[in-house]
């Protein structure tokens, strides 16, 4: 009996499927830009030509990392924020695909993420000059507060039970 279990599992031993074929060679692979399509591009492998980091006991550090296609960081933190928390600052810059040089320095801290660039679209001064429009239409609206406040009905417009 101990003989028959034995060649049952010797058996299925030989019969199990051999795979018998070598690793292929690792491929970097990115997902494609739309979403919507689940398929895969492969993207070249761009080595990376520098990667200095340093970091202290007391919390601070320093980042610089450049990569062969131009991209580059320089980072550097300490925890000389609220609670302990990490102020960081740096820099980074790259290409855009359309050949535009993109540089940004920056600081986070307990006031948040504050980017700075030439690129970075900006905000009109304030206080910005109020169009005419928006002071009439202001003007128009305390009338209307001081008209109902008197009592008065306002003939422009209403409830549809004033007429």
């Amino acid at each position: 009996m101990k003989f028959l279990i034995l060649a049952c599992v010797a058996a299925m031993a030989v019969a199990a499927p051999q795979y018998g074929y070598e690793t292929p060679a690792p491929t970097y692979l990115a997902p494609a830009a739309s979403i919507r399509d689940e398929s895969v591009e492969v993207v070249e492998f761009v080595p990376i030509l520098r990667d200095d980091r340093v970091h202290e006991d007391d919390g601070r550090y320093n980042l610089d990392v450049e990569t062969a296609n131009g991209i580059s960081l320089s980072q550097s933190g300490s925890p000389d924020g609220p609670d302990g928390a990490i102020v960081k600052a740096g820099q980074y810059t790259y290409t855009a695909p359309d050949g535009t040089l993109v540089s940004v320095k920056f600081v986070a801290n307990e006031n948040g993420f504050q980017p700075e660039s030439d690129l970075l679209p900006v905000a009109p001064e304030f206080p910005h000059p109020i169009p005419q429009f928006v002071l009439d239409q202001i003007a128009f609206a305390a009338e209307e507060d001081a008209r109902r406040a008197r009592g008065e009905v306002s003939r422009t417009y209403g409830t549809p039970d004033d007429d």
